[in-house]
């Protein structure tokens, strides 16, 4: 085939598999919208701004863990876009971005809407590329797919010029790839692993922390097998939510900085701890000189960078989740080798009294709705079977603890970069993948607001999902650090001026909702979810100075967790 260059990036994101794909037009892809005018094949979704392309591309990606795609324009398209590449960067999403660019004779004059893309996006991005060469362009495409959905995934910039969406040359898909450079590492070394098991069922008080890379690698049902034939206590991190059923016995709830008692003191305690597919965040190890103090840690991940880059491990293994699980249960079955049984039932009595503190125990009301609450009726109500997105803050984290997530991919939100504006559009992604499921988006008053121009997209392609606003009046999260650290100085924390959010979501035709009595909360919430065919955005005015507890301040250890109000106060003291 003779296209242009925007010919054939439309015909290769055919030839790709790509079905939608979000953006935004400007002068510099004018080329590019004119091609996908021309076609059926690939589905373009006009949204109101160019990070809430990345972040329904992004929501995509993770509810169906195929590359989203976004288009944006030169200059203030790609650095509106920004944010959302840094997004998923973080959070490991397979994400391409193909921006415009002025054309290659412009490029370096500061003509009108010209950035350097590549520059701007190098710190925030798996990869990049500048297509200088018409010839090279369905190659690099190529490649850029192939960079964000293998090894460690994530975002890949793909920059073009506007004068090569205008030529013409011959097409062909390019169906196979090599990168000389880029060969990520897929099988664990089997020593490794051998040595690994060792450390494991010699363990009196073993520990499973998994992360993220359990669900971006689809190995969920590997770890429950793994975990159940050990039969040690497993964890998640907030990004891992899902890889393990979170009713399960066995589970012992989130980690980390709201990580549920039982869990982190079980992290402290633990003299073998198994880490698969995370990260050791920050919000996850507290003070890294007390982290795990007594524990041997085997460590399992895709990307070598990863690896005894926060935390010194005794057992370090490259490779893909799936992969080393894989092994790790064919070994344990063929050897019948397990921890000693009266160690770990030893273990389970110590970690059944953590429990009994009921760390996420909060007080009722009758009168003022406890965000809580709110959660733990919506978990109820759908069964834990919806997909649920979050913005960032304290509903994040209440989401997290009480909506128990029993399948992976159900729970999007910004973990690493912890983006507010992230979950409405993250919403609209996942309802574009899964037309037929139930789609919440749990956000605040002030999140709901960074990206709430999106309403309009949701109402131009009928996506009737449902929006759960917390809504307390304050930064809730900014709040409570103020109230804990900063003397109850609430620093530009209090949202004045707010505004009708019913009236607001009426006018871009959607359905409103105001709801005040805690005693109303279950019978929004169930006529919310009956209107299947509408958006429904529903705000609860909640207890505005309502706390997240459990909580491990920054720079303390997991031992050192504040459960109450009471708690806080002597402790810091």
């Amino acid at each position: 085939m003779h296209l242009t260059g925007a010919q054939i990036i439309v015909q290769f994101l055919k030839d790709e598999g790509v079905e939608y794909v979000f953006g935004y037009p400007g002068g510099s892809v004018l080329h590019l919208y004119d091609a996908l005018y021309q076609q059926n094949h690939v589905k373009h979704i006009l949204v109101r701004h160019e990070q809430g392309a990345t972040h329904m591309a992004d929501g995509f990606a993770r509810a169906t863990g195929k590359p989203g795609v976004a288009v944006v324009t030169s200059g203030p398209g790609v650095t509106n876009a920004v944010t959302g590449i840094a997004t998923a960067y973080m959070d490991s999403v397979p994400l391409v971005v193909i921006s415009g660019q002025v054309a290659r004779n412009l490029i370096g004059n500061d003509a009108f809407q010209e950035v350097d893309c590549v520059g701007i996006t190098r710190p925030c991005v798996k990869h990049n590329f500048l297509v200088q060469d018409i010839g090279e362009l369905a190659s690099t495409l190529k490649k850029a797919f192939h960079v964000a959905t293998t090894g460690r995934p994530g975002p890949v910039v793909v920059d073009i010029p506007k004068d090569i969406t205008a030529e013409a040359t011959d097409y062909q898909y390019p169906a196979t790839v090599k990168m000389r450079s880029y060969n990520p590492v897929v099988t664990g070394h089997i020593g490794q692993i051998r040595r690994a098991l060792d450390l494991i069922v010699s363990a009196e008080r073993p520990m499973l922390y998994t992360g993220g890379g359990v669900v971006l690698d689809n190995a969920a049902e590997l770890l429950t097998t793994f975990a159940r034939l050990l039969g040690v206590p497993i964890t998640n991190t907030l990004m891992g939510l899902g890889a393990f059923p979170g009713t399960d016995p066995q589970f012992l709830g989130m980690l980390g900085m709201h990580g549920t008692y039982e869990a982190n003191m079980a992290m402290h305690e633990c003299d073998v701890l198994i880490a698969i597919g995370a990260r050791f965040d920050d919000r996850i190890t507290g003070d890294l000189e007390s982290f795990c103090p007594y524990a041997r840690i085997v460590h399992v991940d895709i990307d070598p960078s990863s690896i005894a880059k926060n935390v010194r491990v005794d057992v370090p293994i490259v490779g893909s989740v799936a992969s080393v699980l894989t092994e790790f249960v064919n070994q344990l079955q063929k050897s019948e080798r397990r921890p000693n049984p009266e160690a770990l039932e030893a273990w389970w009595r110590q970690i059944e009294k953590w429990r009994s503190v009921e760390s996420l125990r909060y007080e009722h009301s009758d009168t003022v709705i406890k965000p809580q609450y709110v959660l733990e009726k919506l978990y109820e109500i759908t069964k834990g079977e919806a997909f649920v997105t979050s913005d960032v803050g304290q509903h994040q984290m209440w989401t997290a603890q009480y909506y128990k997530f029993a399948k992976p991919r159900r729970w999007i939100n910004s973990g690493g970069l912890g983006t507010m504006g992230f979950g409405m559009p993250a919403a609209l992604g996942v309802k574009f993948a899964y037309p037929d499921e139930t789609v919440v988006c749990v956000t605040g008053d002030g999140s709901i607001q960074m990206c709430i121009q999106e309403l309009s997209t949701a109402k131009q392609h009928n996506l009737p999902i449902k929006i759960i606003s917390l809504n307390n009046r304050y930064l809730g999260m900014i709040r409570q650090w103020q109230e804990f650290f900063y003397d109850n100085r609430y620093s530009q924390s209090y949202l004045e001026s707010l505004p009708d959010f019913v009236k607001l979501v009426e006018s871009y035709g959607h359905v409103g909702m105001h709801i005040e009595k805690p005693a109303d909360v279950e019978g929004a919430l169930r006529e919310a979810l009956a209107m299947e065919d509408r958006l429904v955005f529903m705000e609860f005015i909640t207890d505005s100075m309502e706390n997240v507890y459990p909580m491990m301040a920054a720079g303390r250890a997991h031992d050192e967790m504040l459960l109450s109000q009471q708690s806080r106060i002597e402790n810091l003291e």
